[in-house]
């Protein structure tokens, strides 16, 4: 189980156990993406933090701000210069 210490300069340590093959498969995703360990480590670890709670956020709004909210779901996309060109634009996976 990971150990979180306070230290004094306002930041806290974590302390993982880790296998080698994580730890190295870790490293070279780290050097590939340009970022020290500790960097890679924190970045996907919030990341997957804020999938997991933006996963279980509740909205609580009135009830005619969410009637509004259902009709624009429901509303076709009005057509637009950005609409329309994208609409023309060839796939990545067509060229």
């Amino acid at each position: 189980m990971p150990v979180l210490q306070t230290a004094k300069s306002g930041r806290d340590t974590l302390n993982l156990r880790i296998k080698p093959e994580l730890r190295g498969l870790i490293d070279r995703a780290a050097e590939l993406t340009g970022k020290n360990r500790t960097d890679f480590v924190l970045t996907a670890a919030r990341h997957a933090a804020e999938d997991a709670l933006m996963d279980r956020t509740v909205f609580a709004v009135n009830p005619k701000a969410y009637a509004e909210f259902l009709a624009r779901l429901d509303a076709a996309p009005q057509p637009n210069a950005r609409l329309r060109r994208s609409m023309k634009a060839i796939a990545p996976w067509e060229k």
